[in-house]
Parts: structure tokens; C-alpha cells; sequence
């Protein structure tokens, strides 16, 4: 008799998830379409990959924490393997003592899982979110348990078996396996209605594995995944496509899919610098929001971090939304009101109500002003830290630019001084409103090759020979600071005789801050006139002293038929130094004490160069010591996607957060490899009493050490580095 009660719950739970899985797939297909509809072929294709993907590119993110990596494979796949065995057992009634072994296998590793989940949540860290989650140790214990037990029938005599799942505890376990189906299997997809549990993530994460936006993060058998880190284009030509994201229907299925793939652990949260810096950014809350905007309603539900800030308008439950209503409404920074789109306040409205009954759709529940504060959104630097530490794969990024771009190109809403280095890209073609011909005044001294002009005289005397390297200058030419660091590496380019050249007043800015900002239009321009400017001349290689340009040439130019091989001047000097080109003396600089490496967003996290940098310090006989954010988990240093122009308050600078982890190493100079860095890192007062750690690029670093041919010296005279006491004076 309890059997096939739970026979009959069985499959009732199958059905009403059944149900809930469909209507939580018309919510994600609220989003646009892709330009092509998928095959059934390519949609089996797709789901075939979701093994691989968790096995391998998912699973080493989650291994990153063993304790919860070691409990999801026991509690997840036990669940899995219980669900499935008792499916076959319980609901097609096969009665098989193998199979019930089997079961009790599962199951008790079920139970041995939720209890390492139970003792997480007695006191668990500030990132997780608490409410509904804080059940679930108890309904994975109540399924495990009630099953294991109730297994125990299919192993035993037919007569104890018999007593186990017979009579009041039978029904008992009965029960306990019932609440575990409601919160496990139908609390996946919500059992029709738009509430789901904290298993949400294993139906949605599962699927997002499969249809995930960007493949390009997932390895093959053949080969390792890629840092499919570029930002993807709009497409401007077409007039009726949205510029951006105004509202949650504008995101792409796949992106509202990925959304609903959240299992708040907040891992993003741990490593946001915005979020540590007190500025109103929490990427765990900015997901939950577009997943209440998707559905429809308020985040009064939400129980996580909120996002930080002492004003109520940030406490949970005054923000809400749907997926036809604005996300931010309209901007306090956006253009004059007759010049805006138009929005109003965002209602909540009850559902229509039941054939046959009045209908109270037009009942005001209540009305929010926002789902999100256009501040939230502007806090964010772009360093992708978040993406890199999610377990689900979530593109954080992606969505927060693809905002910005509807606040930037709909609204004109861009805060701080972001419009004026815009108006500035527009009208000179670099964010600093400068001449282009002053990007070279620093070099007036070098007689620095233009690249128009070597290839004129080559072709003139008929020699084809490509131009090994051409130097990307960057917008750090127009800075002082940065001047010393080129100066520098030109120094170091011609020490090892490389055959480079300039663009001179050719070369515009690359795009990236008018990228990040979101006006896509502006760097799409600035984008196709630097491809057109490239394809008249004939390199090897683009060098760079800049990993934001060295990021969007070598990325995101492809997008726009600009395909070429870039190198960061980190990755180059460690080539040129293995292939012999460069002699170093380590002793002159002895005097500097130890160092360490702070890893760039764009360099590192962007395009995976973590070991180049590392190689030169060690060629270079320094004492390297570690921060305790270093690498792939390395903090920003706040100069990137615009923050330094937006300039959103916090409670802490992230530049001074960044430079606390090298005052912790105790090292005397921390090592750059970006003129963004250099920047922000060198902008830091260190406290009082205390001694601020020297700020200097790996360039710097060799052209100290370099031991010139008396061929090159007389090249070299002119690149030398003013001394300290110099800069000083």
C-alpha cells in the first residue's frame, strides 16, 4: 500500500515538475531570440556536451573550495543516482535486491553530503544567502534518510522488509520522502507556479551548461577551453534591434537562462573590489535582481548581502520589476527629459483573475521607481573577477555593460565625467581631448620609426620584409608617468635589435573605456578606422605596454575583421629574453629590495597571462613575494571599465585596498604591467608612519638591468630613465 502511494507521488512530483519546467521556459524565452533557430539536432548536440562541461570546466571552479566541492559530488550525485534508481525502483515497481543495494549506496551518500551541508549552514560565511536555503540541509537529510531506510525493504528478509515499509512508518518515511520530491525535484522548476526552491539551480545551471552563450569557455577532447572573455557587439545596422538592455526582455534567453542559474553562494560577492569598497555594488543581489525582473515582483525575498550603502532605498523589498519595465527607469545623470525615453514608476500588479470571476489585474500591489539603481551598475570595473569565481558561469559582466549601454546610447546617462571623455573620443579620437600629434611628444628626443615611412622605403627598394613589431603606444603616451614606462621598453626594444615601428599620429585610441561605458557605437567607429589604418601596412605583431588595448586588439577586433597577433610587452620581453636577444645584470637592482607582481584584469583574468611577468622578475634576481590575491583571484587595482571617470563613492578606495596587500607582503616595490595600474597604484597616500612601496612597470625593472653592446649604446643613450632623485627634482 506504501509503496505505490509513493508510487503515485512518484510521478505526480515528475508531472507537476514537468509542468513547472515548461512554464519556467517560457520565462527565459522572454529574452531576444538567436539570429539562427537551433536544430533538433544541434539541440541534442547541446545537451550531450552538459557531462563534459560539469565534469571538467565547471567542476575544477567548484574544487576551488574542497569542503563544499566534496559535499556537492557526494549530496548532488547521490541525489542524481537516488532519484533515478528510485524512479525505476519505486515508480516502475522492479523489484531487485542489486537495485536496492544500489539504492541504499545513493541514498546514504545522500546523507553523508547533507550533513557537511548541514554544518555549513549552522554558521555560515556572510556570502550565502539565508532563507529558503537555510531548509534545505533539513529536507536533503528528512529525503536521505527516509529513503535509505525505506530501501532497506528490497535487502532484508521479506518479512522485516515487509515491517519496514508497512503500516505507521511506512507512511512515515512515506512522508519524509514526499517533502524531500517537493523541495528537490519539484522545488527545481517552481511545480507551475513562478516560486521555486534552492534546487532552482540544478535544473536551470544544468541547462545553462548547455546552451551557454559563450562556448568558447567550455574545453573540447581536443582542446583546453579559451578566456572567452570579449565583449560581444551590438548590431547598429539593424534599426529595430534595442541598444542595450532597458528592460529584463531585452537580454538574450541564454543570458535570463544563465540568470536563473544563480545558487547564491556568493563567491562573486567575496571577490567584487566595488562590493569590499563599500560602493553600491553586490553582483550575488544584481543577478537576483534580473531574475526578479524576468518573473515579475519585488526582492523583498531576497535574503543575501544587500547592496552596500546606509540609505533604505538599498534595504530588500523597495525595488522591483517585470520583464516589460525599465530596470533603472531614467537616470538622474541622463540627458534633458524632452530628450529621454520615456518611464514611468515600475507596477506591481495582481494576476487576472479565474474564468468566470472579475478580473483584478489592474489592482496596484505595489510601485517601485527602479528594479536597480543606475549606480549599481556604473560601481563596476570590469575586472571579472566575479565570472571567473562562479560556479555556474554566470557573465556578470556581459550584463552589467550590455545596461550601460542602453543608459549610455538611449538616455545619454552617463555620470562623473564619462560624457566628457566620450564628447572627447568623438571629436579627437582619444579620451583626453589631445592633438594626436601629442601622443609623440614625449619621444621627440627617439626618432622613433613610423611605420608609413619604413614600409615607403622598403617598397621602394623592393624588399617585402614585414616590420617584425608594431609599437600600440596607447593613451598612456599622453601621460607623464607613463612616459617613463615606453620610454623604457623602447629602450628595451632596441637592446635587443627588434625591428618596430610606430603609428604615430596615425593611431587613435583602441575603444576600450568608449566600450565599457557602453557606447558601443563610438568604439565600433573608432574600431573600423584603426582596422582600416592597419590593413595598409605590413607586421608581424602588435606590441603593447597596455593590456586594455593589448585586450581589445587582440579580442575584440576580430568581431570587426581586424585579426592579429597582439602581445603584451610582459609576454614579448620574456620571448625576446629566452631567445637570447636580451643580457641582463641582476645586481644593479640589488639595491631595491624584494617585489611583488600585481597581476593586471585585462592581462591575467582577460587573457590568462599570469606566468610571462612572473619568468622576468626571476630572470631578474629579485625576491618575489606573493600578495594573497594574486593571479587568476588578484584584487583590481579600480582603474578599469570607466570607474576612475564615473567616480562612484564608497566607503573605501579600491586603489587603497589594493596596495594594503602589498604592504602586506613587506615588499618594496610592487610591479606593474599596465599604465591604469601604475596610476591608480601610485595615487595611493600611504599611512601615516608608514613607507609607501615604490610603483614600477617590468619595463622600468629591465631597462635597469640591462647590459648594453657597445653597438646599442648609442641607441639606448637617449631611451635611459631618468634616476629617482631626478624624477624628484
Amino acid at each position: 500500500m506504501n509503496e505505490t502511494v509513493l508510487s503515485v507521488l512518484i510521478f505526480a512530483a515528475l508531472a507537476l515538475a514537468a509542468i513547472g519546467a515548461v512554464k519556467r521556459i517560457g520565462l527565459w524565452r522572454q529574452g531576444r531570440g538567436d539570429a539562427t533557430s537551433m536544430s533538433v539536432g544541434e539541440l541534442i548536440a547541446s545537451l550531450a556536451k552538459v557531462p563534459r562541461r560539469y565534469g571538467v570546466d565547471l567542476h575544477h571552479v567548484v574544487a576551488r573550495d574542497r569542503y563544499m566541492a566534496n559535499t556537492h559530488v557526494a549530496t548532488g550525485g547521490g541525489f542524481v543516482a537516488a532519484a533515478l534508481l528510485m524512479v525505476v525502483v519505486y515508480g516502475f515497481g522492479i523489484d531487485s535486491a542489486w537495485l536496492g543495494v544500489l539504492l541504499l549506496l545513493a541514498s546514504g551518500a545522500m546523507f553523508a553530503g547533507a550533513l557537511f551541508v548541514r554544518r555549513r549552514r549552522l554558521d555560515p560565511p556572510a556570502r550565502l544567502s539565508r532563507g529558503p536555503w537555510m531548509r534545505l540541509p533539513k529536507s536533503l537529510l528528512v529525503f536521505s534518510a527516509s529513503l535509505f531506510v525505506m530501501s532497506l525493504s528490497l535487502v532484508l528478509p521479506e518479512g522485516v522488509g515487509g515491517m519496514i515499509s508497512g503500516g505507521i512508518l511506512g507512511l512515515v518515511l512515506v512522508a519524509g520522502i514526499a517533502w524531500g520530491l517537493l523541495e528537490m525535484i519539484v522545488g527545481m522548476t517552481g511545480g507551475g507556479s513562478r516560486i521555486t526552491g534552492p534546487m532552482k539551480h540544478a535544473f536551470a545551471g544544468a541547462l545553462h551548461l548547455a546552451f551557454h552563450r559563450r562556448p568558447g569557455r567550455f574545453s573540447t577532447r581536443d582542446s583546453a577551453g579559451i578566456r572567452d572573455s570579449a565583449l560581444l557587439p551590438l548590431d547598429l545596422s539593424n534599426p529595430e534591434a534595442p541598444l542595450g538592455v532597458g528592460k529584463p526582455a531585452d537580454f538574450n534567453w541564454r543570458q535570463l537562462l544563465g540568470f536563473d542559474a544563480c545558487v547564491q553562494c556568493g563567491r562573486c560577492e567575496a571577490v567584487c573590489p566595488a562590493f569590499a569598497a563599500g560602493q553600491p555594488l553586490n553582483p550575488k543581489k544584481l543577478i537576483q535582481d534580473m531574475v526578479v525582473g524576468m518573473a515579475g515582483g519585488s526582492d523583498a525575498a531576497y535574503a543575501g548581502s544587500p547592496y552596500p550603502g546606509d540609505e533604505p532605498k538599498r534595504a530588500p523589498g523597495q525595488h522591483g520589476g517585470g520583464p516589460q519595465q525599465a530596470i533603472v527607469g531614467i537616470s538622474p545623470h541622463a540627458r534633458p527629459a524632452g530628450q529621454a525615453a520615456s518611464s514611468g514608476p515600475i507596477q506591481i500588479k495582481a494576476a487576472p483573475g479565474a474564468a468566470g470571476k472579475p478580473a483584478d489585474a489592474d489592482k496596484l500591489i505595489h510601485e517601485f521607481t527602479v528594479l536597480v539603481e543606475p549606480e549599481t551598475l556604473w560601481a563596476c570595473t570590469t575586472c571579472r573577477a566575479c565570472v571567473e569565481e562562479c560556479p555556474m558561469m554566470i557573465e556578470h559582466v556581459d550584463a552589467i555593460v550590455d545596461m550601460r549601454r542602453h543608459m549610455t546610447l538611449e538616455q545619454g546617462a552617463t555620470p562623473g565625467k564619462g560624457v566628457e571623455v566620450l564628447d572627447n573620443l568623438i571629436a579627437t579620437d582619444n579620451p583626453g581631448g589631445f592633438a594626436l600629434e601629442a601622443r609623440l611628444h614625449w619621444a621627440a628626443d627617439l626618432d622613433l620609426p613610423r611605420i608609413a615611412e619604413v614600409q615607403a622605403a622598403r617598397e621602394a627598394a623592393r624588399d617585402p620584409r614585414p616590420v617584425e613589431a608594431l609599437l600600440w603606444l596607447g593613451d598612456g603616451a599622453f601621460d607623464m608617468r607613463n612616459q617613463r614606462t615606453l620610454r623604457a621598453f623602447v629602450q628595451v626594444l632596441r637592446a635587443a635589435r627588434v625591428d618596430f615601428a610606430i603609428l604615430g599620429a596615425e593611431e587613435r585610441d583602441s575603444g576600450d573605456v568608449a566600450r565599457r561605458l557602453g557606447d558601443e557605437a563610438t568604439f565600433q567607429s573608432l574600431a573600423t578606422r584603426n582596422i582600416a589604418t592597419l590593413s595598409k601596412y605590413r607586421f608581424a605583431r602588435i606590441i603593447t605596454c597596455d593590456p586594455h588595448s593589448f585586450h581589445v586588439l587582440g579580442r575584440e577586433y576580430v568581431a570587426f575583421g581586424g585579426d592579429y597577433l597582439v602581445n603584451h610587452h610582459t609576454s614579448y620581453m620574456n620571448e625576446l629574453l629566452a631567445a637570447g636577444r636580451l643580457s641582463l645584470d641582476a645586481t644593479r637592482l640589488a639595491t631595491l629590495g624584494s617585489v611583488t607582481w600585481h597581476d593586471p584584469c585585462y592581462l591575467g583574468r582577460y587573457n590568462g597571462e599570469f606566468e610571462a611577468p612572473r619568468t622576468l622578475l626571476a630572470a631578474l634576481g629579485l625576491e618575489v613575494r606573493e600578495m594573497q590575491r594574486a593571479g587568476f583571484r588578484s584584487r583590481c587595482c579600480g582603474g578599469g571599465g570607466g570607474a576612475p571617470v564615473t567616480d562612484i563613492p564608497g566607503k573605501q578606495r579600491i586603489p587603497d585596498m589594493r596596495m594594503g596587500d602589498v604592504r602586506e607582503t613587506g615588499a618594496e616595490v610592487v610591479a606593474v604591467g599596465c599604465p591604469q595600474c601604475t596610476a591608480m597604484l601610485e595615487g595611493v597616500v600611504a599611512p601615516a608612519g608608514e613607507a609607501e612601496p615604490q610603483v614600477l612597470d617590468l619595463a622600468e625593472l629591465m631597462a635597469r638591468a640591462l647590459v648594453l653592446e657597445a653597438s646599442t649604446q648609442g641607441l639606448a643613450a637617449s631611451t635611459t630613465q631618468p634616476t629617482d632623485a631626478e624624477v624628484a627634482a
